[in-house]
Parts: C-alpha cells; sequence; structure tokens
C-alpha cells in the first residue's frame, strides 16, 4: 500500500482525524480537525494563525506524533535567510579536507569539496530528503518573524517541492512533506503566500474546552484546580492585559499549583503563582488592582 493510501484508510474523515490527535493528548473543534485532514489528504501547505499560546505549534507536533513521522522545525527569526533554512556547506571539513591533501602531497580537485558529504541539511532540505514512507511534517514556525524576500524564497520551494544546490544539482522530495505553518500576526503575510495555503485561526478555547484540556495535559491534577484556573484565564483574558493568557500558560500555572500543593485556587495562591499566567510586570500590577480574590472566585 502506498504512503497516501494509508494516509487515507487511517484518516478517511475529519472526525478520524480529531478522535486520532486526541489519542496523543491534543484536543480539537471541528474545524481545526478539518484544516489538518484536508492539509494531508489533498496535501497543501495549511496556515495557522492566531494569539501565541492557543496551540499552533503543538498541533504540528501532535500531527507528528499521531503520524509516527518525523517533525522537522524551522523557527523563523528576522533576517533569516536561506542558508539557514535550507544548507550550508561544512567548510571546516572542507578546510581540513585541503590541509590533508597537502600535507600528503595529494591532488584535490575542487569540485569533490562540494560533494554531498559535505553538505550541512538544514530543516527545509530534511523535510524534502525524508524518504518516508510517511511524509515528514515540516513545522515552519512563526513565519511572519522573517522578512518578505525569505516569504518569497520558501514560496517558491513550497511549489516547486525542489531545490537547487549549484555545486550539485536539482533536489526533489522524495516524499513531499506536510507543511505546518505559523503565524502570531505580527505582520501581515503575501497574499502570494496566502493563497498557497490552507487557513485556519485557531482561537482561544472557552471554558469548558480549556479545562477538558488540561485535564488531558495534566491528568493527575485536582478537577476542582483545572476548572477553577480555565476560568481563572478566562478573567483574565477578559482583562487590557498586554498578553493574554492562552492554553499554554493555563497549563503552566497548574503545574505550579501543584508544585506547591495547592488543591484549589485561594487569593494567597493566585499571589504565589501569578508569574506562571502573567509575564509583565504591569499586567500583573493591573490584576492585582482588581483584585487577587476576584481571580480566583469559583
Amino acid at each position: 500500500m502506498t504512503a497516501t493510501g494509508e494516509l487515507a484508510d487511517r484518516i478517511p474523515d475529519p472526525s478520524a482525524m480529531a478522535q486520532a490527535l486526541g489519542a496523543t493528548g491534543y484536543l480539537t473543534d471541528e474545524g481545526l480537525a478539518t484544516a489538518l485532514f484536508c492539509a494531508v489528504r489533498l496535501p497543501q501547505p495549511l496556515l495557522l494563525e492566531g494569539e501565541a499560546g492557543v496551540g499552533k505549534t503543538q498541533a504540528a507536533k501532535a500531527l507528528a506524533q499521531m503520524l509516527d513521522t518525523p517533525l522537522i522545525r524551522l523557527q523563523c527569526f528576522e533576517g533569516i535567510d536561506s542558508a539557514e533554512a535550507l544548507y550550508e556547506w561544512n567548510y571546516p571539513r572542507q578546510l581540513l579536507s585541503i590541509r590533508v591533501a597537502e600535507a600528503s602531497g595529494s591532488a584535490l580537485r575542487e569540485e569533490s569539496l562540494f560533494d554531498r558529504e559535505y553538505l550541512i541539511e538544514r530543516p527545509l532540505l530534511q523535510a524534502l530528503e525524508h524518504p518516508g514512507p510517511q511524509p515528514a511534517v515540516l513545522l515552519i514556525d512563526e513565519i511572519d518573524r522573517a522578512d518578505e524576500e525569505f516569504e518569497a524564497f520558501l514560496l517558491e520551494m513550497l511549489a516547486e517541492q525542489s531545490v537547487t544546490v549549484p555545486e550539485i544539482g536539482t533536489l526533489r522530495a522524495r516524499v513531499a512533506p506536510i507543511v505546518i505553518l505559523t503565524s502570531n500576526r505580527t505582520r501581515d503575510l503575501h497574499d502570494a503566500l496566502k493563497r498557497r495555503c490552507l487557513y485556519h485561526w485557531i482561537d482561544y478555547p472557552n471554558q469548558e474546552q480549556a479545562t477538558a484540556i488540561i485535564r488531558l495535559r495534566v491528568p493527575t491534577a485536582h478537577g476542582a484546580l483545572a476548572t477553577q484556573i480555565a476560568a481563572a484565564v478566562q478573567r483574565l483574558r477578559s482583562m487590557d492585559v498586554q498578553k493574554p493568557p492562552g492554553i499554554a500558560e493555563a497549563i503552566d500555572w497548574v503545574h505550579a499549583a501543584m508544585l506547591l500543593g495547592l488543591l484549589h485556587l485561594d487569593e494567597h495562591g493566585v499571589n504565589a503563582t501569578l508569574g506562571s499566567v502573567l509575564k509583565y510586570r504591569e499586567d500583573q500590577e493591573l490584576v492585582r488592582e482588581r483584585g487577587l480574590a476576584w481571580v480566583a472566585q469559583g
């Protein structure tokens, strides 16, 4: 059976996708399950947008875990270029080969220094070169941090599913990767890239969903604590804080509370653990003015 046929059998519909992701500890709604299903089965790159901490990166990790395939992650940043994302030559090893050849009096042709053994594969090339049988999951994280030139380069690579290394030739994907891009919307992405991708916005989970996620991710947490923290995070997000807390901060909060032996939140517990969920001094001061008892209510 081909990899495509195996995926069709394993994930026949979005419901099966949601169930399989849930088995890895990642709960998803119908919209995200459908987007991931289409990304796997079409296949087509998927752009996930949403506030930080809502589970965009974790979606790609859960997908790779569910498919039992490598997760290859490219973390974008300002100034990233193709060499850091695609490949570069191992200059120290090339120099060592030159010195060894000189010391032994051997002839060393220049083209031999640009053989595959000297090529350092970065995430994009690793994903294209993945042998299968299942496609790798290529996570291009925080694409909005990269500049427009890198975005254009990435668009071309995704369209062609190949790259050209001048000294070697064109390298084509053995098994086309499943591509997940994430963005926190620090800048608008080019329309050409968006047209190439499927799109899904991940919103903050509601209190019921957040409670279920916390209980799944932290199964040892006391039930009342999980419920209280899910509700408290909802209240904090209703305030004018610089960084509204997401599910990642809620899970961190639960871990911190458990470490301190808390079975439920009270004013003292909130005061002791507030740094787990609010990471700006101004946000903490705003909440303290509103009242720690208000945060812990319920």
